[in-house]
């Protein structure tokens, strides 16, 4: 006889011919859960609207959490005067880490951020559940219904089926451009390889006994042959009070190609653990007990991106440009990672801010969609200082209420003084104006000591 704890009854069943088909209707569909789409979603959610929030993994975070980036930049200015250009959800994120010991700040050319990955995605997951935002995980777009450039739905594909997803307005914060790409508009991409890098964190380490990161640079330019080592410099960030530290010293591939992705990752670990081999073996007050805690999803850093209304030049984030429909700004370095041995990097002044503007998040063709995060229009010098953290924030706030103000109708025939008003504290006082206005000053200017000696390094290499 059955124990009655232990009966269950069990169906036997096949998939239907035809589904089933799961189906959610929403104002606002954010495709892609780092960063920027989770900055949409949360202030799309506190704008009354229903957001339906869906990223290909099967949790939420992006890059942000999941790729062991460790830094938060390009929220701040530059010094001396250390201004936070974008606030938004890091206004709320930043103290409540604060409380934890899971977020420290670094004050050198600018400000950047050290945080507690884990900590920073458990903190967005219980934002957007508060915020009732609709999450879904683990889905890719399989079709895009597009009539005309107005978006009407997408339909994904899940481990548990199909589901359509209907909503007056959507955004891509995928960071390939995946949504645009599926709904057949133009996409951009690069002549050759922007590299990204494979992130691991490794533990048992004596901070104490740290190498200045010129010396580790150095050691790592004269060894990289003997240990097969792409990239030939590379940074290591101690997490403060712990023994642990995130290594950016890898240069992986980004390929938009299923079979060629999934290599790429395999060949990111190997590099990751050459590069552990190397610092036990060569930096061993610091790192010769060194073992891998876990290691980060591979870091995309410019593959596939929109094209845009406006194309954000280099020109344009050298000079500071600032434009009438302005959404972001930030100080950040163009920072180029074209090139598999080392990057382009070349900081700004203390006064200097560059500026993203709306034409640049609107693909080009679109009624309802707009772009936030590393997708969207600029050339590539100028994609590489604006891809950051801090803008891409601000990216996807601003998305979120040019579509409020659009309301269901073309986000070309809204107000741009209303969307100013709603953003200013992310583009700061008197961005209204009769086109573009210069702002801040060119590349050039003050440098902290290790910043010029990390330029000179990368010249002479």
């Amino acid at each position: 006889m059955p124990h009655k704890l232990t009966d269950v009854k069990i169906h036997t069943v096949t998939k239907p011919p035809t589904g089933p088909l799961e189906e959610l209707r929403g104002d606002l569909c954010v495709v892609g859960a780092g960063i920027a789409g989770v900055s949409a979603a949360l202030t799309a959610a506190g704008l009354g609207r229903r957001v339906i929030l869906v990223d290909a993994l099967p949790m939420l975070g992006g890059q942000c959490a999941n790729s062991l980036i460790g830094l938060f930049c390009g929220v701040y200015g530059n010094g001396p005067e250390y201004r936070q250009l974008t606030h938004g959800l890091f206004d709320r994120m930043f103290p409540a880490l604060e409380k934890t010991g899971d977020l420290s700040y670094n004050h050198r050319h600018t400000i950047t951020v050290n945080y507690d990955e884990h900590a920073v995605g458990r903190w967005m997951e219980r934002e957007i559940v508060q915020a009732g935002v609709v999450p879904v995980t683990g889905a890719s777009i399989l079709s895009v219904d597009n009539d005309a450039g107005q978006l009407r739905s997408v339909t994904f594909a899940t481990r548990y089926g199909l589901l359509k997803v209907e909503a007056d307005a959507f955004i891509d914060a995928s960071g390939d451009a995946a949504l645009t790409w599926e709904a057949g508009l133009e996409c951009r991409v690069p002549e050759r390889t922007i590299w990204g890098s494979q992130q691991v964190r490794v533990e048992g380490l004596v901070p104490s006994a740290a190498p200045d990161p010129q010396d580790l640079a150095q050691s790592v330019y004269d060894h990289a042959e003997e240990y097969g080592l792409i990239r030939r410099d590379g940074l290591a960030f101690f997490f403060p009070g712990r023994d642990t530290a995130v290594l950016n010293m890898t240069h992986i591939e980004s390929p938009l190609e299923a079979v060629g992705a999934a290599e790429a990752q395999l060949r990111g670990k190997d590099q990751a653990d050459r590069v552990i081999q190397f610092l036990r073996d060569h930096h061993p007050a610091a790192f010769g007990e060194a073992s891998v805690r876990f290691y980060g999803l591979p870091g995309r850093r410019q593959t596939r991106w929109i094209a845009g209304e406006h194309q954000l030049t280099e020109h344009e984030v050298r000079s500071g440009l600032r434009f009438e429909d302005s959404i972001a700004r930030t100080s950040w370095p163009i920072e180029l990672h074209d090139q598999p041995e080392g990057y382009v990097w070349e900081q700004f002044d203390g006064e200097h801010v560059h500026y993203v503007p709306l034409g640049s998040i609107t693909p080009r063709g679109a009624v309802n969609l707009l772009a936030a995060g590393r997708c969207v229009d600029g050339d590539a010098a100028a994609l590489s200082s604006i891809r950051v953290m801090g803008p891409c924030a601000a990216m996807g706030e601003a998305a979120a209420h040019a579509l409020d103000l659009a309301d269901g109708g073309p986000v070309a025939e809204i107000n741009l003084a209303q969307l100013r008003e709603r953003i200013r504290a992310n583009i700061g006082p008197d961005a209204a104006g009769d086109g573009a206005v210069p702002a801040g000053s060119t590349a050039g200017g003050r440098h902290d000591e290790r910043e010029e000696e990390k330029e000179s390094f990368h010249a002479a290499h």
